[in-house]
């Protein structure tokens, strides 16, 4: 068996963590969410099972099911009908956490490829008023390429630059997915070689902090923010939302999570965080059996 390198040095704060290194190399299990603004559950599910596809559904998570089968998810004629959405598990959590409800005004500040902005559709029954904004136009056609298959009607999709979004109007609630560098989808190979790497900028930190303040700008006094990420690098978890808290009078709100999780840091190294950042939540891909995330969140006082 090859020597697998820990891909995570420096993480000392990882609960069982070779446990998580032995687990990166298997890998991950398929979930989907049944689309229930199509047709009733119950009809999905056995549309879904007639093709073959084994599918459990998971506890507290609406809509979710863990999915098995021999062939892509997205050959499936189920899928082609907008009966389902492949979608990572944990990808689900802040979309919980936002709570979104009927008729209120909810911002997916980075959006593409929509998995969660159909979630929030899906969870206030199509009935409140979405704007999924992302400046990549090149995942727009994702974007919108979704919507349309699931049959959503209350999202409205925008392509402008998160740190420029307009402050007005203002949210009810606000999801911010940040780009980062994405530690938590990381696997391994048989020679223990990470399989996954983000590529591209590396003053993520920097374009975290300008799109949080942003997101926050862009709340109703009483709104909620949501600030998310699939990685584990605290300079780009808890030190996003101290940066936060040290240019707004916000807080930090504690969540009670369906699934396992930690609570966030408030020291890394030589840094030290927010006490509130004791309030976030950590995700880890071998406790979870899903991509790795944090998921902060932020109220905005009266």
């Amino acid at each position: 068996m090859p020597n697998i390198v820990d891909p995570f040095p420096d993480y000392d704060f990882i609960p069982e963590k070779k446990v998580l290194i032995e687990s990166l190399r298997s890998p991950l299990p398929p979930y989907i969410r049944v689309n229930t603004l199509k047709t009733p559950e119950h009809l999905i599910v056995k549309a879904i099972e007639k093709e073959g596809i084994f599918i459990k559904p998971i506890e507290k998570v609406p809509f979710f099911y863990r999915a098995q089968w021999e062939k892509g998810l997205g050959h499936a004629f189920s899928y082609k009908l907008g009966l389902f959405y492949p979608q990572a598990l944990s990808s689900a959590l802040p979309v919980m956490c936002l709570a979104p409800r009927p008729k209120e005004l909810i911002l997916d500040m980075c959006a593409a490829p929509g998995g969660k902005t159909t979630y929030i559709a899906q969870l206030t029954g199509d009935t409140a008023l979405i704007v999924a904004n992302d400046r990549n136009l090149g995942r727009l056609s994702s974007l919108t390429s979704n919507i349309k298959r699931l049959g959503i009607t209350s999202i409205v999709v925008t392509s402008i630059s998160g740190e420029q979004f307009p402050p007005h109007p203002k949210f009810d609630k606000v999801l911010l997915d940040a780009p980062c560098s994405g530690e938590g989808k990381y696997r391994l190979d048989s020679s223990g070689n990470i399989l996954f790497k983000a590529k591209g900028k590396t003053n993520l930190p920097a374009i975290q902090k300008g799109l949080i303040v942003r997101a926050y700008d862009t709340l109703k006094p009483g709104g909620i923010l949501v600030y998310s990420t699939c990685t584990l690098n605290p300079l780009e978890n808890e030190d996003v939302v101290t940066y936060l808290l040290k240019k707004r009078k916000a807080k930090v709100l504690s969540w009670n999570p369906p699934v396992s999780s930690g609570p966030g840091l408030t020291e890394f190294k030589d840094r030290s965080f927010h006490n509130d950042c004791a309030n976030t939540r950590r995700f880890y891909p071998h406790q979870i059996q899903s991509v790795g995330f944090f998921v902060a969140k932020i109220f905005k006082p009266r």
